[in-house]
């Protein structure tokens, strides 16, 4: 990029940060832009042949919406995605759609193929960008702007699938789809690593040739899960030493890097790794981004919790998980509140129509808002990654800070962990049910951690985190945790099993069953101490 290019591009996006701040001041707009939406989305759903046989009609209201139409999961919807597979116009949205983004999710369970229309491109394209501004916003300059970007998504590469010849549809990563379909003058003046380097499908090949390609660039902003992150630093750090200096940090390397964002996963336990990793003056912004739609994005400080994107042509419902039964879903459709109704607090699943032909769609997430006006919310877990087997209701968000609080008293950082029921067995003398813990921590510690010492912390902070779990453990009903610290690579090895090893794919952190846990014990050679 030119001197003038950067100027040019890095002034545009300062008229577009003060519009964005202008925006983000606008405290009482959300509703209004959820109502527009709203009308926006009904009218096109209404004119395809699944959304008209539920009962939508193009100028319906809001309260007739609700009232007709239940929500709905992946599963109940999965026939008529097969269907637009197979290239059958008007089905779950107007037109022929060719490109679907796989997602497992965190559940260990079947691919799911979301659809991904030009609306739907058009969403990403423009959330991506908006919550970039937010950054901009909250840090003061465009500054970011004047470097390179870089991705560390998912593979370019589209696999076209079989069973929808002769049509011609196409699979992969979201993150791959959307690289594929940059502005042009975002693919030719901020992105990286390239799309050579971004077809690539294998992770260690991909992260050698992004070392190769990045290290004499001048990049601002880094994107990607925390894993990955730590991985190419470490890799050019390695580089670094063929060279005349050895780097610290990625700004020694780097000197404009100021941006790091992160999403999909808490970045809290990897918080200090990736300090080190990154450099002392690098800005963490982190985002709230799915397969079916861009939630949310940082506005001001971490803690305050994530600006939901109200303006971005998706409605968001929310259903209390007091309320929430996968099992009769059909009979929840008037307990789903909108963004008015929602209270801080309070923990809902979160429910998405969108420009994909989605409507009232159980994403699969829970979201608790931190405030209303504006809107502003935290994820806090899934609605199936929840360990409930023996009625202590505790979920992913508490799992973690337990966990991240006994590490942090001990210097100790965790590289991947799972929680599952371990259940009452006669035949082992276990007589009531307990968690079972999978840890794996990264090595290189001063104090050795051993098992029954991190069970008995473990115990103590859950209790105080979840009134639920403290009152079965007090009455008898669950006896206290037992971990496992296995070997370095395991979970990687489960990862790499599944084929999610590397883009955006993460371990479940616990589940109501053994699904995770005993496919864990067939791979690893764990140690109980």
């Amino acid at each position: 990029m030119t001197a003038w290019s950067k100027s040019f591009h890095t002034f545009g996006a300062g008229l577009q940060t003060a519009a964005a701040e202008w925006r983000l001041r606008q405290k009482r707009g959300a509703t209004e832009a959820q109502a527009r939406a709203f009308r926006r989305l009904v009218q096109k759903l209404a004119a395809t042949s699944y959304w008209r046989e539920a009962g939508l009609e193009p100028a319906m209201t809001y309260d007739a919406f609700a009232a007709r139409l239940a929500p709905r999961t992946y599963e109940q919807l999965a026939p008529a995605i097969d269907r637009m597979k197979r290239g059958e116009a008007d089905v779950l949205w107007p037109g022929r759609c060719s490109l679907f983004a796989v997602s497992s999710g965190t559940t260990a369970g079947r691919s799911k193929y979301l659809p991904i229309t030009e609306e739907m491109l058009a969403h990403f394209r423009r959330t991506g960008f908006e919550s970039l501004l937010y950054y901009t916003v909250r840090v003061r300059h465009a500054g970011v702007f004047r470097g390179r970007h870089l991705f560390l998504g998912g593979a370019t590469a589209l696999e076209p699938i079989a069973e929808a010849k002769p049509h011609a549809a196409f699979a992969g990563d979201l993150s791959g789809i959307t690289a594929l379909n940059l502005p042009r003058w975002v693919e030719q003046h901020l992105y990286e690593p390239g799309t050579k380097i971004a077809q690539m499908t294998n992770w260690s090949q991909k992260i050698d040739a992004i070392v190769a390609r990045t290290r004499g660039l001048d990049i601002s902003l880094l994107a990607g899960l925390p894993s990955w992150v730590t991985i190419l630093a470490a890799a050019l750090r390695e580089d670094s030493t063929h060279g005349k200096r050895r780097i610290s940090s990625l700004q020694g390397l780097w000197p404009n890097l100021e941006c790091f964002i992160h999403g999909g996963v808490p970045i809290a336990p990897f918080h200090d790794e990736l300090r080190a990793a990154l450099g002392p003056t690098v800005n963490f912004h982190e985002v709230y981004a799915a397969s079916e739609g861009f939630v949310a994005a940082q506005d001001i400080h971490a803690a305050a919790g994530l600006r939901l994107m109200t303006n971005v042509g998706i409605l968001f419902e929310f259903l209390p998980m007091d309320q929430f039964d996968e099992t009769r879903l059909d009979q929840l459709a008037h307990k789903i509140v909108p963004l008015a109704d929602v209270k801080p607090g309070v923990d809902y699943a979160l429910l998405l129509t969108t420009p994909a032909g989605l409507a009232r769609y159980v994403i699969g997430d829970v979201v608790r808002f931190t405030s209303t006006e504006p809107p502003r919310l935290i994820y806090v877990g899934r609605t199936k990654l929840q360990l409930s087997a023996f009625g202590e209701h505790v979920i992913e968000k508490e799992v973690t800070e337990a966990l991240l609080a006994v590490c942090s008293r001990h210097s100790w950082t965790i590289a991947n962990f799972h929680v599952a029921p371990l259940f009452a067995n006669s035949l082992t003398g276990q007589a009531r049910g307990r968690h079972e813990w999978w840890i794996e921590l990264k090595p290189g510690t001063i104090t050795t951690p051993i098992g029954p010492q991190i069970a008995a912390e473990l115990d103590i902070e859950l209790q105080r985190l979840n009134a639920d779990y403290a009152a079965k453990r007090s009455g008898g009903g669950l006896a206290a945790p037992f971990v496992r610290l296995v070997m370095p690579g395991v979970f990687q090895h489960w990862l790499t099993f599944h084929g999610q090893w590397g883009g955006q794919h993460k371990t479940p952190r616990c589940r109501s069953d053994r699904v995770v846990a005993d496919e864990l014990a067939q791979v690893t050679n764990f140690a109980v101490d």
